[in-house]
């Protein structure tokens, strides 16, 4: 990994690049999950720009990692503000050409989110895992047990090794999400109607913070073509628990998206190839 940083007037995130850099080859970005960081993607970086050929781009956000502190509470509205206020100024200062978005359960959220409402030219397509587009009682009921695993202090250390501002990192997801106001506000639906570009939706049938349905509903919302990854017995995290599958996967998506030779170049380029 090459590491580095990026500084927005909200203050500086961590970064890092796995692969050729942007003017080289298209770029996968990583979003990561509620609870994850730049370094909690581990090997799964470096491993996806080997199997794709592709530049790899990932980073923590505000509250995570070792990227400066998030303002607590946070909105209920908080991964529309990430996708739409904060994504694009990130993608604009690594020096995204073209390329595709890779999420992880918030983070996934976030990737929908972005290509269903903000619409960028430079975006060919996004693989989603374990996203959350609604609430359901399971997955809430899941996070309540996380919570409590928290705050009886083992989970709270085994996240201090990877975040600086752990409780702002932990609270600003659990306390979220476990808002009472927080169910009726969350409904992605009609951010997902707008998503044309195509999608990879992969999740664990196992995953005891979503089920299934989540990606069926982003099948039948979503306006360009869906294909829908199940993995029997495979929990919430699947680039990590079934890493080959995952990564043959995305190597064959990005494949039928970004073939070799292809566009690479100028956003006239981009902009005709969409």
């Amino acid at each position: 990994m090459t590491p580095g940083e990026i500084l927005l007037p909200e203050g500086r995130l961590e970064t890092g690049w796995w692969g050729p850099g942007p003017q080289a080859t298209p770029t996968l970005v990583l979003l990561h999950e509620g609870l994850g960081s730049l370094g909690l993607w581990r090997d799964f970086p470096a491993r996806l720009a080997a199997a794709t050929g592709c530049g790899v781009f990932a980073f923590s956000r505000f509250g995570y990692g070792h990227s400066d502190p998030a303002a607590l509470p946070r909105p209920l509205d908080y991964l529309r503000r990430e996708a739409c206020e904060v994504l694009p100024r990130v993608l604009d200062a690594a020096g995204l050409q073209w390329g595709l978005l890779l999420g992880h359960s918030d983070g996934g959220s976030i990737a929908a989110i972005h290509a269903g409402l903000v619409r960028d030219p430079r975006l060919r397509g996004i693989v989603v895992i374990a996203p959350h587009f609604v609430t359901e009682p399971m997955g809430l009921a899941a996070i309540e047990e996380t919570r409590g695993r928290y705050e009886a202090g083992e989970l709270r250390a085994r996240l201090a090794r990877h975040h600086r501002h752990v409780d702002v990192a932990f609270r600003g997801w659990c306390d979220t999400w476990l808002d009472p106001r927080f169910p009726a506000s969350f409904d992605l639906r009609p951010d997902i109607t707008g998503i044309r570009v195509p999608v990879l939706a992969i999740q664990g049938e196992a995953d005891p913070y979503g089920t299934p349905e989540q990606l069926h509903l982003l099948a039948r919302e979503a306006a360009g073509p869906v294909e829908v990854m199940l993995l029997p017995g495979i929990g919430h995290a699947p680039q990590a628990e079934a890493p080959e599958a995952v990564l043959h996967a995305v190597r064959g998506f990005v494949a039928r998206l970004l073939p070799p030779g292809g566009e690479g170049g100028g956003s006239d380029a981009r902009a005709a190839a969409l």
